[in-house]
């Protein structure tokens, strides 16, 4: 079989460029008690309706989002029969499942933000020697949130009691959003920044995937695709993409892998142990 022609690498920012928000989930679940992966659990189960992906869409305003997250999040009569579903799926001993769960929306997606503000050094290394090539394009595919603006806070009355000091500049500030939900710089590093909040598409939709390629003259054979999550992997290789999959903490090792996609050196005299703080 004759090797692929790759024409451009995708990136997924968070969990790929900056640091995965399902740390700081999995930190929240810790510190109160909640099973592991029950948050992302009852976020991925609520389907394309729910209110993380109808953030991500750019259908949700900020402070509506808020309530909608932490009520969904909330709510156990769901989330436990998704988690025992969850832990029978993989072979797991079901814990006791909670009773109650009273999770704030606010509180949990602001640790979240804050935490994706940091950035991987390995994989900031790669894109920069890949745009000094100058033989791919450079996309990022990204589920995120860069349309909030003072018109799409979602304040009104309803909101006064539970947040009475909200105001577009201290709300960004909580959640590390002071140089905007995407910097510039961060949009400096690529030829296009394909993001559903601008497009009202995410991921796993075939059609985003496929809005990117057309908006870069590209097929989707002639991509490669970084992300952390399988489910996303799975539908970019449904239409044709060669993909590689970040786990938390393995990026040196899926550039290795794409490396081998490129042909060049993207990690060497590269230090494998060193952290990543970096923030935009």
């Amino acid at each position: 079989m004759a090797k692929r022609i790759i024409k451009a690498v995708a990136f997924d920012i968070g969990g790929v460029v900056a640091t995965s928000p399902l740390i700081a989930i999995a930190e929240y679940e810790t510190q109160n008690g909640i099973s592991d992966n029950y948050i992302n659990n009852s976020i991925v189960r609520r389907g394309s309706e729910g209110a993380w992906q109808q953030f991500e869409r750019g259908e949700l305003a900020l402070f509506p989002f808020y309530v909608a997250f932490g009520r969904e999040l909330s709510d156990t009569a769901n989330g436990n029969v998704w988690y025992a579903e969850y832990c029978q799926k993989r072979g797991l001993e079901c814990p006791q499942l909670p009773r109650a769960l009273r999770i704030d929306g606010r509180e949990l997606f602001g640790r979240m933000m804050r935490k994706s503000q940091e950035l991987d050094i390995h994989i900031l290394e790669a894109i920069r020697r890949i745009r000094a090539a100058g033989r791919w394009r450079l996309i990022a595919i990204t589920n995120n949130f860069s349309t909030i603006d003072a018109s799409q806070l979602g304040f009104d009355d309803s909101f006064v009691d539970k947040y009475p000091d909200a105001r577009l500049d201290t709300e960004l500030e909580f959640l590390g959003w002071t140089d905007g939900a995407v910097p510039q710089y961060l949009r400096g590093l690529f030829d296009d920044f394909v993001d559903s909040s601008e497009v009202g598409m995410r991921k796993p939709e075939i059609g985003f995937y496929m809005l990117a390629c057309t908006r870069n003259d590209v097929r989707p054979e002639e991509v490669v695709f970084l992300d952390d999550l399988r489910l996303n992997l799975k539908a970019a290789r449904s239409i044709g993409m060669e993909t590689i999959h970040v786990p938390i903490g393995g990026s040196l090792a899926a550039l290795k892998q794409l490396e081998e996609v490129l042909g060049i050196d993207l990690t060497g005299d590269v230090d494998p142990g060193e952290r990543t703080p970096s923030k935009l």
